[in-house]
């Protein structure tokens, strides 16, 4: 059977059934190993804004990966279960459905954002969109008992629900808007090629791209799930790696041949992005292929 509760593992309600509860992720989740357990609540939605950390939710049957900043929307008596990363980040809401629809002036396209499952990852959210800001000046007035508190967290209640109205409105719209973000970035990669041994700013990339970095920076997230700057990144440690493997060039010559003057600076931007020196990653790999075919000398 599944449980239901109110609050996970609380049967009866603490707070008014018929108002609303915020509280921080990890206020339930840390005292239960990071694991919300396959449950229910019958009369109350919940909304889940992840700032940090993340994890996956179980809802109806599907699996969800969680990556901050999301949100995720739990419709009442869905049945959900939840295992956060350790240290996860974020606040959880908690509604009642009549008083969901009051604040909302009974909006139906407000409302109905609310009666199926949804999950809005960062890509989706974007920039545009202040939402761990939202949950966390909700959460400041649900604790603090000054005048206005009720009306306060009904505005900001709605502000929530007209933020999920436009995310709706963005994925409704995504497939003609993602063909053009997609021959965005595509002509993004074809500039890097030609440029990235120089390191010109972003926005050496968006002028001759006619966008905004901004823009430039939302077409690769929703195109790629990166920044534009993490898609540069990526083109000089896969160029870096292959040196590093099918050359005889020492680390020093590679970083110049990069763009690197300084040879420090390439050896800590090669580790944080690979996650270890390019003297130990052409130890740790070139030897292996080295067996393999015989083929490929190094130097140090």
């Amino acid at each position: 059977m599944i449980p239901h509760y109110f609050l996970y593992e609380e049967a009866a309600p603490k707070v008014e059934p018929s108002f609303l509860h915020i509280e921080p992720i990890p206020v339930r989740s840390g005292r239960h190993d990071w694991t919300i357990r396959t449950h229910s609540h019958p009369d109350h939605h919940q909304l889940l804004a992840i700032s940090k950390g993340g994890g996956e939710i179980e809802i109806e049957g599907q699996t969800w990966e969680l990556s901050p900043p999301a949100l995720v929307i739990v419709p009442a008596l869905t049945i959900h279960a939840i295992r956060f990363e350790p240290g996860t980040d974020g606040y959880v809401i908690t509604v009642a459905p009549p008083f969901l629809q009051a604040a909302l002036d009974g909006d139906p396209e407000l409302v109905d954002g609310f009666a199926a499952p949804r999950r809005f990852l960062p890509q989706q959210i974007g920039e545009d969109i202040d939402l761990i800001g939202l949950f966390a000046a909700l959460a400041h007035e649900f604790v603090w008992s000054a005048p206005g508190r009720r009306s306060a967290i009904k505005a900001y209640l709605q502000l929530l629900a007209v933020a999920v109205r436009r995310l709706r409105a963005q994925e409704q719209a995504r497939p003609v808007a993602l063909a053009r973000d997609i021959e965005t970035v595509m002509r993004f990669r074809e500039l890097v090629e030609k440029h990235y041994r120089q390191h010109p700013p972003l926005d050496f990339y968006a002028r001759r791209l006619g966008v905004t970095t901004a823009r430039l920076n939302a077409c690769c997230r929703l195109a790629t799930g990166k920044s534009s700057l993490a898609l540069i990144n990526d083109r000089l440690i896969t160029e870096a790696k292959r040196n590093l493997l099918y050359s005889d060039m020492t680390v020093n010559e590679i970083g110049a041949a990069l763009g690197y003057e300084d040879p420090a600076y390439f050896n800590r931007f090669f580790a944080r992005n690979a996650g270890l020196p390019p003297g130990r990653f052409r130890d740790s790999l070139i030897p292996e292929e080295t067996r393999a075919n015989g083929s490929v000398r190094r130097r140090a």
